[in-house]
Parts: C-alpha cells; structure tokens; sequence
C-alpha cells in the first residue's frame, strides 16, 4: 500500500479528472469504479511478468512517452482553455449533466492514455510484485489495489468538501491554470 500511495498521490491527468467529476458531482461512482478497475488490470498485469518485458524494451516505453508527452500537452492546453472561460460550481439545477458514456470515456481516456499510468503500475509496482516470493504477489497487488480503492474514492467524494470554493469562477480558473501547467510539465518530463 505504501509504494502505491507513494505513486498514486502525485496530482496529474487521471487525479485531477476524478477531482474535477467529483466537484461537479457527476458519475463518481462510475469514475472511481473505473479508476479502481483499470489500475487492478494493469497492476495484475505488471505482477505477472510484464513490467519485467517492457523494462527490457526501452524502445517501447519511449514510444509510449512520446504518445504519452502528446496526450498530456493536450490536456493541458484543454485545461487552460478552460481557464479562460469564466464558469462556477453549480450543484443544483441549471446545467446539463454528462451522458455516463462520454463520461466512462473521458476516465478510460486520461487513464489508459497516460504513459504515467504504465510506467507507475507496469514497470515499478510490477516489477517490484513480480519479485514477492509464493502468495506475496497475491498480498502485494491486494494491498496496492486497495490504496487505489480508498484513494480515488477518498478524492472523488471528498471534492464535495471544496464545494463551497468552487462555487467561485475565481477558483476554477486557478484550478485549471494549475492542471494545464502540470501537464505540460509531465509532457516535458517525458519527452526529457
């Protein structure tokens, strides 16, 4: 659990939509379920021997960063458009909720696209996983796969705590200001 909290807590494309959708108050439970789903696959996945594969073919998790840096300077420029535009919270009534398909899309998108996502759950934790003697990998994707659970529940239902700052269009835009300059860091962090 410490390893994965230790990843899983760095704010970035996947952490900041789950805050975003848990703000809004739309599909948190469909966004943390699909979070805590892609990250069990893919922590099962790297415990059973990919991590091992992939660290042995740099070629393709630099492929992955150059797709990854794309993405992630894609966001941020989403992001900051975003901050341009003059919006607040509105929990009740007014505005048109999403449809849960673009929804879950929007989830799997900044989840599965995220070369950040590979690198953290394939390569480290499941390299790491691989490593645990007879049931240990069994208890070692457990315990990772429950920080994820209590993780982005705790960030999908507690962003209802930051409600009342957010009802401030002030607040969104430093917000988004601050995603876009994230990513576009990550983006540069990769490509480096």
């Amino acid at each position: 659990m410490g390893l994965s909290a230790s990843l899983i807590m760095a704010i970035g494309s996947q952490n900041a939509h789950v805050l975003r959708m848990g703000l809004r108050r739309e599909h948190v439970a469909l966004t943390v379920f699909a979070c805590v789903i892609c990250e069990a696959v893919l922590i099962a996945i790297g415990i059973l021997g990919m991590g091992t594969l992939l660290s042995t073919h740099p070629l393709w998790i630099r492929i992955a960063s150059w797709g990854g840096a794309a993405f992630l300077f894609w966001y941020g420029l989403r992001a900051m458009s975003s901050a341009m535009q003059s919006h607040s919270l509105r929990v009740s009534g007014g505005e048109q909720a999403m449809n849960w398909r673009p929804a879950l899309a929007a989830v799997l998108a900044v989840t599965l696209l995220n070369p950040h996502v590979y690198l953290d759950l394939l390569v480290l934790l499941g390299a790491v996983g691989a490593q645990q003697p007879g049931d240990g990998k069994f208890w070692f994707g457990l315990g990772a796969l429950c920080n994820a659970a209590l993780w982005y529940g705790l960030l999908g239902y507690g962003a209802r705590l930051l409600t009342p700052l957010f009802a401030r269009p002030l607040a969104w835009r430093i917000l988004d200001i601050v995603i876009a300059v994230m990513m576009w860091t990550l983006a540069l962090q990769l490509l480096m």
